[in-house]
């Protein structure tokens, strides 16, 4: 009878954790699972949002493999992945070490928070109204036609012309982006010991030097981190394409999000938009994957 209580007892605690893990389960359920698959039956189906949905099998997804404008919004989604995913990385990389091994060290910790705190504030903002303030700057009237006018450089439709809307769009989203890896990348070096630094710098190693021999290996977590979660903000993004451009002209700004939302919203073609999302929602996924299972075995190589 005792080794039996004994067995009950230790086997209590193995069953009791997984209770720890039903919120987060139904959460996940409601919030993700059923949507999406309520998604993946919208998109076998031609509705417009009225009445009873008619089944059409895959012809959505037939469809969107001869749509151009549907492949023009992936290849402008490459544009936003560089737009906030390599250039901020990059950048947040090498501001961060400057911020943390020649400002932190040289003026004080206190001016490096202060710049760090300043890169991030365009992340403060909500992403439409950064889109909206910067539509006021790049209009035929605005501020930076205004400049242009003044040193003699001239006006120009920057958000209205074709060749240049995606280029100022992908500018703004570096100007809302950068912030984010620059304070990610600070928060990781607050873990390195600051003697390897020194002892480097001793030995007569400079700033390249000490940031590609001791910067880069030991943040490595946390860029594939910063790169992973760019690169899902870059597939998704709507917000600042909606404030600034609404997809035109002529589709040059369009990405998959608002291809999707114009495809629900404006044209009532449900079904469709369906489609392109749960596309677009598979991308994310294999793309994620992939992440993680080049995170791995990076991790087990070193």
């Amino acid at each position: 009878m005792p080794s039996f209580t004994l067995s009950r007892v230790k086997a209590r605690p193995g069953r009791g954790y997984w209770w720890y893990l039903l919120p987060g389960a139904v959460a996940f359920t409601v919030v993700v699972a059923v949507p999406f698959a309520a998604n993946i039956y919208l998109s076998l189906t031609k509705w417009s949002g009225i009445g009873d949905p008619r089944f059409v099998g895959l012809d959505n997804y037939t469809r969107l493999l001869h749509d151009e404008v549907f492949w023009t919004s992936f290849r402008n989604t490459a544009a936003m992945v560089i737009a906030m995913v390599v250039i901020p990385t990059l950048a947040g990389l090498v501001l961060s070490a400057t911020l943390f091994d020649v400002i932190g060290r040289r003026f004080g910790p206190k001016a490096a928070s202060f710049l760090r705190a300043t890169f991030y504030l365009p992340q403060v903002l909500p992403v439409v109204v950064a889109g909206i303030l910067w539509g006021w700057l790049l209009r035929p009237d605005g501020a930076v036609n205004a400049l242009g006018e003044a040193i003699g450089f001239g006006t120009h439709d920057w958000l209205g012309d074709p060749g240049t809307a995606l280029p100022m769009v992908m500018l703004v989203m570096i100007w809302v982006q950068i912030g984010y890896p620059v304070v990610i990348f600070m928060a990781a070096l607050q873990r390195v010991d600051p003697d390897l630094y020194e002892a480097a710098e001793i030995d007569g190693a400079g700033w390249w030097n000490r940031f590609t021999a001791i910067t880069l290996p030991q943040i490595r977590p946390e860029t594939f981190v910063v790169t992973l979660t760019c690169t899902i903000a870059a597939l998704k993004v709507f917000g600042p394409v909606w404030a600034l451009t609404r997809g035109g002209p002529n589709n040059a700004t369009t990405v998959p999000s608002y291809f999707a939302y114009n495809a629900f919203f404006n044209k009532l073609q449900v079904g469709y938009g369906a489609a392109v999302a749960t596309a677009l929602t598979l991308v994310i996924v294999a793309i994620s994957i992939g992440f993680l299972k080049a995170q791995r075995r990076a991790e087990e190589a070193s």
